[in-house]
């Protein structure tokens, strides 16, 4: 009995608390309505706020700083997966990029050998060249192109700007071409401007000595040299080159002539055998050949 006195008291007396903080909450709302902006309900308010905003901001910052830590981690994860495949990419461009410049540079020598082969009307095969010699002694550059694509030993070379120079050993699939400027190559040569003939030969330096023309014979820097065709050892008016310099005048039987061969400019990428040349066959019909000019056979 006494338990369930005092039970009653307690029940009693928690009913008067809320029934007391609820009249409180009553009278302070209608005091908060009432007063001004600088009211003490105001004023509590604001001290409140005051306490609490550096905690509640200090939870937001540290939720901040753990979303940013784990996007940076998927960040860094994906940025080197990106990165790899930018890497990859870049390659493949920088590849397609030196394969297009190369083809371009091949396109550009090829229109150069189509224009001098259209220019002389010359037949034959074209090759690249697949190896050279690595001496000044013998000058010599491998085509892959030989007997089974018509050539034979002797036949002229050309370049894309002139002759370069003529084939000296055969096989089914390539050939040996000797360069013009081997010092054991001789091509009868013709000076266009003055029909001056004489022997293009070459020499350990890579330069070209017209000899043999007549002392007398009327020669100037800028001369076109052109292949006379003589002896049947190169086709007939297929261009070598240019007089550069001459040491010694008319009448000066020791006098020098260097001629500049065209294609030595760049090295010897893709070589045309002469088979045959029409205009070069056209020239020796206007002139009155006997036919033995047109370089077809043999050295």
């Amino acid at each position: 009995m006494a338990f369930e006195a005092q039970d009653n008291r307690f029940t009693t007396l928690y009913r008067a608390l809320v029934a007391g903080l609820a009249a409180l909450c009553v009278v302070c709302m209608a005091v908060y309505t009432h007063e001004g902006e600088g009211g003490p309900l105001h004023a509590l308010q604001g001290t409140l706020k005051a306490t609490l905003v550096p905690a509640e901001t200090a939870g937001i910052q540290l939720d901040a700083a753990a979303e940013g830590a784990a996007q940076a981690n998927d960040d860094a994860a994906a940025s080197e997966e990106t990165l790899t495949q930018l890497r990859e990419r870049n390659a493949e461009l920088t590849a397609l990029l030196a394969q297009a410049e190369e083809l371009r540079k091949e396109n550009e020598r090829l229109q150069g050998l189509v224009n001098i082969v259209g220019a002389y009307g010359v037949e034959g095969p074209t090759g690249r060249v697949v190896g050279r010699s690595t001496d000044a002694w013998n000058q010599t550059v491998t085509l892959d192109v030989g007997s089974s694509s018509g050539v034979e030993e002797g036949l002229t070379v050309i370049g894309s700007t002139g002759v370069v120079g003529q084939v000296i050993s055969v096989a089914p699939g390539s050939c040996v071409v000797r360069l013009l400027t081997d010092p054991q190559s001789g091509a009868a040569a013709l000076v266009q401007s003055s029909r001056a003939e004489g022997v293009v030969r070459g020499s350990l330096a890579g330069l070209l000595y017209l000899e043999n023309t007549d002392a007398k014979a009327e020669l100037s820097v800028g001369d076109v040299v052109l292949t006379s065709g003589l002896g049947g050892s190169y086709t007939r008016g297929l261009l070598i080159g240019t007089i550069v310099r001459i040491e010694g005048g008319s009448g000066d039987a020791g006098r020098q002539v260097v001629v500049a061969p065209n294609d030595t400019a760049a090295p010897l990428e893709e070589l045309t055998v002469v088979l045959s040349a029409k205009a070069a066959l056209a020239d020796d019909a206007q002139s009155g050949s006997s036919g033995s000019g047109t370089g077809e056979g043999g050295a």
